[in-house]
């Protein structure tokens, strides 16, 4: 499932074989919440920046249309029209980011819906169940992400739970996985790593998940309120307590910049919405750094967004006309822009990828590390 090609360091490059396909690793998986990328986009134009894997959201998709609606109607794969992997999230960061609406207890976590107040439960076993109507390729095990920083005594209480969900989680999957109408019998199960930025904490519930022999494993509960320079210790710490024959995946993250050095730590997967909801506000990104296209300086510009850019985008548009589109308020800016972030982030990851493969991903490292998170 998982095969490890090439190291340099700490770096991996690998493949990683689901039934929907084989990802090229390192990678970056493109945010479709609701089973589309906010901006405009579908899967064909996906395909087109050069997208291996789409996310999506277990509780979004359970909250509208429902997930068993997408199960009748043959699965999120056929439902968005997509046939390469999908990651679903299980609804664990729902837990964190709609904390107002929120309670966790030993058996889940009881909801109010965001769309239109609803009481809603949710606990591992539901979000198995969602996640297997839906079909994903990949589901995420249930847990809860708490907050940076956390009091040590939660965060230990917190990341427990979380153990004793995911072997909830992975004894509902097997049960899933053995059902006639279940739409896809192979899916796969990663379990998450949790603890704020306590490295024991991590370390404990690392070793703990790690014995339960799953498909692949998470790091969750980063880029949520603490320094970059946090985020990097706690990777490092965890790093060797993670299985080496299995895909590593850090959730929801983010700049170009925290992709190169999370995978010169070891990590192999990635996403983040940031590409596309920075794109939407006309922030983008290039190989000289970061733009607002908002500025005056582009109002007479003809150059592209990135001249060393191969998206369509790129290709045909030039910052001035983009530009324009914003100050219109014309869909097509948000759409164009998506398109550019989206192939930048594939683009970059291909990059990596060509460097580890060369040999040559502590220079790559060194040029780009800093330049691409840098705004002009």
């Amino acid at each position: 499932m998982y095969k490890l090609l090439k190291v340099e360091g700490k770096a991996r490059r690998a493949e990683f074989e689901t039934v929907h396909g084989t990802v090229q690793t390192p990678a970056f998986m493109n945010v479709a919440t609701c089973g589309a990328i906010k901006g405009a986009l579908s899967s064909t134009d996906l395909e087109a920046v050069g997208c291996q894997v789409m996310l999506s959201n277990t509780y979004h998709l359970h909250v509208r249309p429902g997930d068993e609606l997408i199960k009748e109607l043959g699965g999120l794969h056929r439902f968005a029209a997509w046939n390469g992997p999908i990651l679903t999230d299980s609804g664990g960061f729902q837990v964190f980011s709609l904390a107002s609406l929120r309670k966790i207890k030993e058996e889940g976590v009881y909801f109010q819906s965001h769309v239109d107040g609803r009481h809603i439960f949710m606990g591992p076993e539901e979000s198995m169940r969602i996640q297997s109507n839906l079909g994903s390729t990949v589901a995420m095990a249930f847990d809860e992400c708490v907050e940076n920083p956390a009091k040590y005594k939660y965060a230990k209480e917190s990341a427990e739970r979380t153990v004793r969900w995911l072997e909830r989680c992975k004894a509902e999957m097997t049960r899933l996985n053995s059902l006639p109408d279940t739409i896809n019998k192979n899916q796969l199960l990663f379990g998450i790593n949790q603890g704020s930025t306590y490295e024991d904490i991590r370390i404990d519930n690392m070793e703990k998940i790690a014995a339960l022999d799953l498909d692949g494993y998470a790091i969750g509960g980063l880029a949520v309120g603490e320094e970059k320079e946090e985020m990097y210790r706690i990777i490092t710490a965890v790093e060797p307590y993670m299985p080496v024959d299995k895909i590593r995946y850090l959730m929801g993250v983010g700049t170009p910049g925290n992709i190169i050095e999370s995978v010169y730590r070891g990590v192999d997967l990635f996403d983040c919405v940031m590409p596309s909801r920075n794109a939407r506000h006309g922030h983008l990104f290039t190989k000289k750094g970061i733009i607002n296209l908002n500025n005056n300086r582009y109002e007479k510009d003809i150059s592209p967004i990135d001249s060393e850019c191969d998206c369509p985008t790129c290709r045909k548009f030039s910052r001035a006309y983009i530009r324009h589109l914003f100050k219109s308020k014309e869909m097509l800016a948000m759409r164009l822009c998506v398109i550019h972030n989206l192939r930048f982030y594939n683009n970059l990851m291909e990059e990596i990828r060509k460097a580890l493969d060369d040999g040559s991903f502590a220079e790559y490292r060194d040029k780009y590390v800093n330049i691409l998170d840098t705004r002009i």
